[in-house]
Parts: structure tokens; sequence; C-alpha cells
């Protein structure tokens, strides 16, 4: 897809004065973490995927982008204070664990592409872990209690 369509894209799904984040772990509707809980900070753009693999590390998935698998999760518009949570959830700021990194990813939402923000595992850690097929953390979950 060019890059002009993209960013068209990635503008007219963000609301204004929010970037856009790809959760796909315990951020997700119903996750130990769920984004609702920041209100008017997050608001809920739909259901999305990235290309990727999805690792269990245990209470919280690992996502390590490429690859020809999908990766499924939910695509929020986010202010700048919900956003500086997430990091400090994450621990890309302040803590710099080195176990997570921002960057952006292409989300497929509805038909359509948008660049959005997601947190990458390290590599190096998520490879060690069980790798969770179809790339679904909730529903992961919900195999793992049966």
């Amino acid at each position: 897809m060019p890059q002009d369509l993209v960013r068209a894209l990635s503008d007219a799904a963000a609301p204004q004065n929010q970037s856009l984040v790809f959760v796909y772990g315990t951020l997700r509707r119903g996750g130990s973490n769920d984004i609702a809980q920041l209100g008017q900070r997050a608001q809920w753009l739909g259901r999305g995927r990235v290309r990727g693999q999805l690792f269990d590390l245990g209470a919280y998935p690992g996502l390590v982008l490429g690859g020809p698998d999908w990766v499924v999760g939910e695509l929020y518009g986010v202010d700048s204070s919900a956003q500086a949570w997430l990091d400090e959830l994450e621990e890309v700021w302040p803590q710099r664990s080195g176990e997570y990194r921002r960057v952006q990813a292409l989300v497929s939402r509805e038909g359509q592409s948008c660049r959005a923000l997601v947190y990458e595992m390290d590599r190096s850690i998520a490879r060690r872990r069980p790798l969770i097929p179809g790339g679904d953390w909730i529903e992961h979950l919900a195999s793992r209690i049966v």
C-alpha cells in the first residue's frame, strides 16, 4: 500500500491530538490491565491485527512483529497522558527494562491499514517462550482455564 495512503488512513482514524495504539494482551478489553480504565483518554476504534507472532510469558504475552502469521488485538486513540501511562506500564520509560520497545506497525482494520504504536517484545526474550497458536491472547487465556 502506498505510504501516502497509509498516512492518510492513520490520520483519519486517530482522533485529534491523539495517537493510534494497537494492544494485543493484558490491555485488551477484559484483560488484567484493560485500557478502558483510562476512560476518555483511550478511545476504542475497533479490532485489528498485525503481522507477527505472540509468545506466552506467563502473566502476559510478548509480540514479535513480522512474518506470515497474524496477532489479534484492538486499536485505540490515546492522548499524551495515556501514552505516558502505557510507556510506564510497558517499562519503556523511565524504567528501560529492555523487555519492550515502542514501534510503529501496520495494523489491518476493517479491510484497511493504518500505522499505530505497538509495544514489541525483545526477540531474544520472546523466542525462548511458548508460541501462542492463532495469535489471540484472550482466546489463549480462556483455553488455559478449561
